[in-house]
C-alpha cells in the first residue's frame, strides 16, 4: 500500500491520475448522449490512499524452506553436504559474472586475463564456429552481390541478403540460402582448387568487355599455359632427365707427363696439412663463369687445387684455384637450377641435386654422367657417407619431409627417415659417422643412428627457429648451425646433443637465406656470408667479429676455407661471381 499525500496537500500528478480514474464514457449503452459531467478541479479533490501492485506476491518464508531444502550449486561447489536433486546438478549456470572475476575459482584477476580484455571460455561445435566464421566473412560480399539481385521498386531486401545477414551456410530455419539470379554477376575464384584464393571483381558486362583479351595478347597466354602443362607432365612422368654431357675449357687433358688436372700441383703437394690459419685482407681473382648467381661451392678434397661451383643456370663448373684459375670443364646435364653438390672422399666424383628433382653423380675426371636417382620429389641437400667403405651410400633431403639414403650399386633408396614435418634442409654425419643430424622448415633438429629410421634425440624449443646449413667443427665435437634468426647456434656432439649457450655468433644478416658456414681447418675462425654481400669472420674461443669482408653485391650465400692454404678463402655470391682472397 502506497499513500500519497503529504502535509494534507495533494500533488497536481496524483490530481490528474484521480480525474482520469473518475472520467467515464459519456456514450451510453443504448446510444444515447447523455449530460456532459463536470471534472472537478484539483483544489475541489480530497486526500485519497490508492493501493499500487508493483510485484508479484511472494511468500518468503515458503522460498526460504526450498532453498534451505535445495540449495543452489555454485559452479565453484567442490563439496555438498545435503543430497542434491538432478535438475540442480546439473541445471545451467545462470546470472551475469563480474569481468574481474573468474567462474570457476572466484577469484579476482586483476580486471582482464586477455591483454584484449576478458574472456570467458564457451562450448562451440567445430562445424558450427567455421560456418559462422566464413559466413560472417562472405557477409558484405554477398550482401553487395544481392544488390544486383533486387529491383528498384521491391519492398525489403532480397532473398539472398537476407540470407547473408545469417550466421552461416544455413539459416536459423536451416534451409539453404537461396541460388544467385541469373543475371546476377558471376565471381568465380583464380585458382579453382585453392580454397583461400580471392575471388576476380564482379564486373559489369560494359567492363568485362574493355577488358576483353586481344588475339596476340590471347595467343601469348595460351602458349605460356601449353608450355606450363607440358612441363608440368614431363615432371609427373620423370622427365625433367636431359641429356648430359661436359665440355673441356682447357687447352689440353694431359701435361708433357701425361697427367690430367686431377693431379696436384707442386706448390700444393709441398703444404702442410696441420699449419696456422689467418685471416684474409684482399681480393686475388673473380671468376666470372656463371650467368647467373651461384648457390655452392666447394674445394676438391685432401688437396683443394679444384674448386667446384654450382649454379642457378642449370650449369656445375670445375675451376682451377692454384695454376692457371681458369675454367676446367662445365657439367650440363640439369634442367633446373642446382641446388647442392658434394665431393667423394677422393674426389674422382662428385653428387649433384637439382630442382628438376632429379640427382646426379659424375665423374670429375672425364666429365660423364654416372648414374640419376629421383623419387620424383625435390631434393635440398646430399651427403656421401664419409666412411671410406661406404661410398656407394649417400643421403638426400627432400622436399616431402623425408632423407633417402641411396645405394649407388644398386640404383634403388634402401632407407627413408620421415619423422620432419616440413622440408628437410640439411643432413650431416658427426660422432664417427655413426649418427645423422638433419635440420627441416619445422624447426627442428633431428639425430638419428645410421641406418635405423627412428630419432634417438629431438630438439625442439619454442625459441628455436629454423636451420637451413649445418656444418661440424674440425675437432668432430661441436656442430654449428646457420639459424634464421641472424645467428649461428653450435650443439655439443658428445654431450647429448646441448646446445652450447655461450657459443652464439652474431652481428650477420642470413634471415630467410641458406648461407654457408665453415670453420678454418685450425679450429680458430668461423667464416660465414651474409644477406648484405658481406663476409663475416669469427674468433671461435671469443666469438667476437674479427673482419668484415664486402665480397658480392648481392648476396653472399657460400664461404669455405682451403684445406692446405693458410689464408685463403673462397666466396660466392648471388651476383654470379666466385672470388679468392688472401
Amino acid at each position: 500500500n502506497i499513500h500519497v499525500g503529504r502535509g494534507g496537500r495533494l500533488t497536481r500528478s496524483m490530481a490528474a491520475l484521480s480525474a482520469l480514474a473518475q472520467y467515464g464514457d459519456n456514450e451510453s449503452e443504448d446510444g444515447d448522449e447523455g449530460p456532459d459531467e463536470a471534472v472537478p478541479l484539483p483544489s475541489e479533490l480530497k486526500p485519497q490512499q490508492f493501493a499500487l501492485q508493483t510485484a508479484p506476491d511472494v511468500d518468503i518464508a515458503l522460498e526460504k524452506e526450498k532453498r534451505r531444502q535445495y540449495p543452489i550449486i555454485a559452479p565453484s561447489t567442490e563439496v555438498v553436504y545435503h543430497n542434491p536433486r538432478y535438475e540442480d546438478m546439473y541445471a545451467p549456470e545462470q546470472g551475469p559474472l563480474a569481468p574481474h572475476q573468474h567462474r570457476r575459482t572466484g577469484k579476482l584477476s586483476g580486471g582482464h586475463n586477455h591483454h584484449l580484455g576478458d574472456v570467458q571460455p564457451t562450448n562451440m561445435h567445430t562445424f558450427a564456429f567455421d560456418d559462422q566464421y566464413h559466413g560472417y566473412n562472405k557477409a558484405e560480399r554477398e550482401r553487395q552481390a544481392s544488390a544486383a539481385e533486387s529491383k528498384p521498386g521491391a519492398a525489403g531486401p532480397s532473398a539472398a541478403a537476407q540470407a547473408a545477414e545469417g550466421l552461416g551456410a544455413l539459416g536459423e530455419s536451416g534451409a539453404p540460402r537461396p541460388k544467385a539470379a541469373p543475371g546476377a554477376a558471376k565471381r568465380r575464384r583464380l585458382r579453382p582448387d585453392d580454397p583461400f584464393s580471392p575471388y576476380e571483381f564482379a564486373l559489369s558486362r560494359d567492363d568485362s568487355k574493355q577488358l576483353e583479351r586481344t588475339p596476340e595478347e590471347q595467343a601469348i597466354i595460351d602458349a605460356r599455359d601449353k608450355d606450363r602443362a607440358a612441363q608440368r607432365a614431363r615432371a609427373d612422368e620423370g622427365g625433367g632427365l636431359t641429356e648430359e654431357k661436359s665440355i673441356f675449357h682447357g687447352k689440353s687433358l694431359t701435361d708433357y707427363q701425361g697427367r690430367t688436372y686431377m693431379h696436384p700441383p707442386a706448390e700444393i703437394r709441398s703444404a702442410r696439412a696441420e699449419h696456422e690459419n689467418f685471416l684474409p685482407t684482399q681480393l686475388v681473382h673473380t671468376f666470372p663463369g656463371h650467368t647467373k648467381g651461384v648457390s655452392a661451392i666447394r674445394y676438391l678434397p685432401k688437396w683443394g687445387h679444384l674448386l667446384l661451383s654450382a649454379g642457378m643456370d642449370h650449369k656445375v663448373k670445375l675451376w682451377d684455384v692454384c695454376t692457371s684459375r681458369t675454367l676446367l670443364r662445365s657439367y650440363l646435364g640439369h634442367a633446373a637450377a642446382v641446388r647442392d653438390i658434394c665431393f667423394s672422399n677422393d674426389g674422382r666424383r662428385f653428387l649433384t641435386c637439382s630442382y628438376d628433382r632429379y640427382c646426379k653423380l659424375w665423374d670429375t675426371e672425364t666429365g660423364q654422367c654416372l648414374g640419376a636417382f629421383t623419387t620424383k620429389k625435390l631434393p635440398y641437400c646430399v651427403k656421401f657417407n664419409p666412411d671410406e667403405d661406404k661410398q656407394n651410400i649417400f643421403m638426400v633431403g627432400q622436399a616431402d619431409k623425408q632423407v633417402v639414403q641411396w645405394d649407388i650399386s644398386s640404383n634403388q633408396p634402401v632407407q627413408f627417415y620421415n619423422h620432419h614435418l616440413g622440408a628437410v634442409n640439411t643432413v650431416t654425419f658427426c660422432d664417427g659417422n655413426r649418427r645423422i643430424v638433419s635440420t627441416a622448415d619445422d624447426k627442428k633438429v633431428l639425430v638419428w643412428e645410421y641406418g635405423i629410421p627412428v630419432p634417438i634425440k629431438q630438439i625442439s624449443e619454442p625459441h628455436m627457429h629454423s636451420i637451413p646449413y649445418m656444418t661440424v667443427h674440425p675437432n668432430e665435437k661441436w656442430l654449428l648451425g646457420q639459424s634464421m634468426d641472424n645467428q649461428i647456434v653450435v650443439y655439443g656432439v658428445h654431450n647429448r646433443f646441448r646446445q652450447h649457450n655461450k657459443k652464439i655468433f652474431k652481428g650477420h644478416l642470413n634471415a630467410g637465406y641458406a648461407c654457408q658456414i665453415d670453420v678454418s681447418p685450425d679450429g680458430q675462425f668461423v667464416a660465414s656470408g651474409d644477406a648484405d654481400g658481406r663476409c663475416f669472420f669469427w674468433d671461435w674461443k671469443t666469438t667476437r667479429v674479427f673482419r668484415k669482408l664486402r665480397c658480392h653485391d648481392g648476396v653472399c650465400i657460400g664461404a669455405t676455407w682451403h684445406p692446405l692454404l693458410p689464408s685463403q678463402v673462397a666466396t660466392c655470391g648471388w651476383d654470379g661471381t666466385i672470388k679468392l682472397w688472401e
